[in-house]
C-alpha cells in the first residue's frame, strides 16, 4: 500500500477509455465503499448513497442513456446513440454517488452535497490505495431528471458523480496544477 502523503500528492485521474479490468474484488468494493462513508456527516443525516454498476448493469445502464439520449436528441445519429450506451461499459465498475438532502434545522442542503462530494473523493483515494485508477464524470446523464428517475432516485436526490474504477492501460502523466501562489491568500 502506498504512502498516504505520496498516494494524496501524486492522484491523478484516469480517463475510462484508458481503463480495463479486473475491477475491486467483492471485499475491495466493500473496502472501497466503507471508506467512501467515513467522511463528514453533520447530524449523521448520511446524505449520499451508492449505487454500484459492475458486469451486465453497465450494459442495462447504456440501455437507458441510450434510449433517453434518443427520445430527447432526435436529430442525433445511430452512432451517437451508441455512443451514449456505451457510457458505462469501458471501466469494469461504476459507482454512482447519489446526494440526499433533507431539510434540516442545523444543516443546510448546500453542506450535505458537500458531504457527498467528499464521500466520491474518499471512493477515489481508497481506489487508488488499492492500485485502481478513477475518474469521476458528471455530464448530461448526472442531472437529467429523467435518468435519475430510471436509476431509481427519489425527488430529493441527484448525481455527485459517476465513479469509473479499472486498471490504467498505460501510465498516466500528471498535468500541470497551480501554483500555491497563485490560489491562496492569507487573512
Amino acid at each position: 500500500m502506498p504512502d498516504a502523503l505520496e498516494l494524496l500528492k501524486t492522484r491523478r485521474s484516469r480517463k475510462p477509455f484508458e481503463m480495463t479490468g479486473p475491477g475491486p474484488s467483492p471485499a475491495e468494493l466493500d473496502t472501497i465503499l466503507t471508506i467512501g462513508a467515513r467522511v463528514p456527516d453533520h447530524a449523521k443525516l448520511t446524505p449520499w448513497r451508492f449505487i454500484v454498476f459492475e458486469g451486465d448493469g453497465r450494459t442495462r445502464a447504456g440501455e437507458i442513456f441510450a434510449r433517453l439520449f434518443a427520445q430527447k436528441n432526435p436529430q442525433a445519429t445511430a452512432d451517437q446513440i451508441e455512443k451514449e450506451g456505451k457510457k458505462f461499459t469501458d471501466a469494469p465498475l461504476v459507482v454512482a454517488v447519489v446526494s440526499k438532502t433533507v431539510e434540516h434545522f442545523k444543516v443546510p442542503a448546500w453542506e450535505q452535497e458537500l458531504s457527498a462530494g467528499a464521500s466520491a473523493m474518499n471512493i477515489i483515494h481508497a481506489a487508488n490505495a488499492l492500485g485502481y485508477v478513477c475518474d469521476w464524470v458528471t455530464g448530461w446523464i448526472a442531472f437529467d431528471r429523467d435518468v435519475m428517475d430510471a436509476l431509481g432516485l427519489a425527488p430529493n436526490e441527484k448525481v455527485a458523480g459517476y465513479i469509473h474504477i479499472g486498471r490504467a492501460t498505460k501510465a498516466i502523466e500528471d498535468r500541470p496544477r497551480p501554483a500555491l501562489s497563485a490560489i491562496v491568500t492569507r487573512f
